[in-house]
């Protein structure tokens, strides 16, 4: 026999269900009707009672049926279980739409369409943070003989190309020997590491060389730091207004937070680890503007390495296993590609 808890727990997850699925409030009729729940419609009634005494659903307006609170989805959301698999059919689409992609902006690109597309949210993906990178290969490239294109690639899959005028003309051997040091010094090292090696790499550097590294390594350290206008992709907007009814007069609000950077940036901040999912629920939000959504957040990357964050914000009445569900795959699946796995 189920406790009192439990039974009225079931009670709550059958009002989560048809709630997020009709849009409707649901009465205890409808309850008994659709959901094998076991007992009677009076104990039904006197369970929805208690639920909304103790703050976990309420009724809109009078003679209505009762939706969940804030608070019933957080007792909902803590309590799942097993949150539902996405199919073998859905997993491999990700992994063939995700493979195909050429380079890292292009992997975001088709992991935020696939994220919105899948929850029907917005969605929204990190770029990996260049403070966890390292460095894979610098390539020099001569372009003219006396300008280079500088190359650096790191290990998330970053590639970012840069001109260098020398103001003097320079010779095959000596773009290979630049090519040499500066692999030898930097392949490996985080790029802030990176970053304190260039300064030093012109004062070491044979005469005939110095010049021409000076103008590299000027060049090189923009690269190795942050580049904060790339820090974020976002997708699938139009969703909120879709469902504008989720945002009774708020709907402007969120769209207005949604492009600004930072605001979004602290609704990934929560994702510390990678595969480790965080649920956000209305008034749980930091940002007053978002305090009608709810955010689902998860870190991406590889062997506790952190690369980024990735989520989807939408209304509170969201379906939560399914949007954990293909946000944990399309995460998963962006940190095998982007370590190489």
């Amino acid at each position: 026999m189920a406790s009192a808890d439990e039974r009225r727990f079931e009670v709550l997850r059958a009002i989560v269900a048809d709630y997020v699925s009709n849009h409707e409030p649901v009465g205890s009729k409808a309850l008994v009707d659709r959901h094998n729940l076991g007992v009677s419609s009076a104990t039904v009634r006197n369970d929805m009672a208690a639920l909304e005494e103790d703050g976990y659903i309420t009724q809109p307006h009078t003679s209505a049926g009762r939706i969940p609170t804030d608070k019933g989805y957080r007792l909902f959301v803590d309590k799942l279980s097993e949150v539902k698999p996405l199919s073998s059919a859905e997993r491999r689409a990700i992994g063939q739409f995700l493979e195909g992609a050429l380079d890292l902006d292009d992997v975001l690109r088709r992991s935020v369409r696939l994220l919105a597309q899948l929850t029907r949210q917005v969605a929204v993906v990190q770029y990996p943070t260049l403070t966890n990178s390292t460095v894979r290969h610098v390539e020099v490239v001569l372009l003219t003989p006396a300008r280079l294109m500088l190359v650096l690639i790191t290990d998330t899959g970053r590639v970012d190309q840069r001109i260098v005028d020398l103001g003097d003309v320079i010779s095959d051997d000596s773009v290979a020997r630049l090519r040499d040091v500066l692999n030898s010094a930097l392949q490996g090292h985080r790029l802030a590491e990176a970053a304190a090696k260039v300064s030093e790499l012109p004062e070491h550097a044979p005469t005939e060389l110095r010049d021409a590294m000076t103008r590299v390594c000027t060049v090189l350290v923009e690269s190795l730091v942050e580049h904060p206008e790339e820090r974020l992709v976002l997708g699938g907007t139009a969703n909120l207004t879709r469902n504008v009814a989720d945002f009774p007069g708020s709907l402007r609000q969120v769209l207005e937070a949604l492009e600004e950077q930072v605001v979004v940036l602290k609704l990934l901040a929560a994702a510390r680890n990678p595969g480790a999912i965080t649920v956000r629920i209305g008034e749980e939000n930091e940002d007053e503007q978002m305090r009608s959504t709810s955010v689902v957040s998860i870190g991406y990357g590889s062997d506790e390495i952190l690369m980024g964050g990735m989520g989807v914000v939408g209304p509170t009445r969201m379906d939560y296993p399914g949007t954990i569900a293909a946000v944990r795959a399309v995460a998963n699946y962006v940190g095998q590609i982007l370590s190489g796995k």
